[in-house]
């Protein structure tokens, strides 16, 4: 069992009128400092894996920087405890950091809107590959399989899976996904994003910032984020299971829909 992913801890399990010791794994979370320039930043409540993909891309995600050519070292220490981040320019900690809502908690320092630009309606998506897409993330999570508590995110081009991250915080697999994006170079433009987590403000924000025209989910939108998708021209969709899902803005890009939002 590995220590960054899971903990093995014993438990009573109550089945069929009768009691039962259980010795089993469940999700680890740990609070791991970021630290930029030598300075900390902020400490981010997280499943302690891929740790250099999450500082990457939390940084991008809050618009500090724009591509990992502004990335000089990024480096966990031995015990994943703190990341370190050292930037090719000198950069000011944003203060205060913002709570925002979810599991764990994220932070943030970015406006909803400062740092994307509208999206224009030109990919057309067919609504049997959005489905065909939420079951190959699910049964990608390799760590939910194994002890369940987990979000996760995936990151296509409608075709391959480009990107995938599983974290406690479905926040942070938005920063993990966006830290790989970077780290491969890939362009941050026409993408599909699915994610097993609610679509908060903050969660249509990041994909925003990743160039996500499509945001799917297992789950539903915030209010917010309905509004902000269709400001941005995001096509979103939730409760994306089995043979249904619901379209929250511009149904016109899924090929097919004849029907308009009043």
């Amino acid at each position: 069992m590995n220590a960054a992913t899971s903990t093995s801890i014993r438990y009573l399990k109550f089945e069929h009128d009768h009691w039962e010791p259980v010795e089993n794994g469940i999700i680890s979370e740990a609070s791991v400092d970021l630290m930029v320039n030598g300075d900390l930043w902020i400490s981010l409540m997280c499943t302690p894996t891929r740790l250099e993909q999450l500082a990457v891309g939390f940084l991008f995600n809050e618009g500090v920087i724009e591509s990992y050519d502004e990335v000089s070292i990024v480096r966990p220490c031995d015990d994943l405890t703190n990341i370190d981040v050292w930037l090719k320019t000198d950069v000011q900690s944003p203060a205060p950091w913002r709570r925002t809502s979810g599991c764990g908690g994220g932070s943030t320092q970015v406006s909803l809107i400062e740092h994307a630009k509208p999206i224009p309606i030109v990919e057309k998506v067919d609504p049997d590959q959005i489905l065909k897409l939420m079951e190959k993330l699910v049964k990608s999570q390799e760590l939910y399989h194994e002890v369940h508590g987990v979000h996760a995110s995936l990151l296509t081009d409608g075709l391959e899976v480009c990107a995938i991250a599983e974290d406690i915080g479905r926040h942070n697999t938005l920063d993990k996904i966006a830290g790989q994006m970077l780290m491969a170079g890939y362009p941050n433009e026409k993408w599909i994003i699915l994610t097993t987590g609610r679509i908060s403000s903050e969660m249509l924000q990041k994909s925003a910032r990743m160039g996500a025209y499509l945001v799917v989910s297992r789950t539903s939108p915030s209010s917010m984020s309905v509004k902000l998708a269709q400001q941005l021209g995001i096509t979103l969709v939730g409760y994306a299971r089995g043979e249904h899902f619901n379209v929250y803005s511009y149904p016109e890009r899924l090929g097919g829909s004849a029907v308009q939002i009043d």
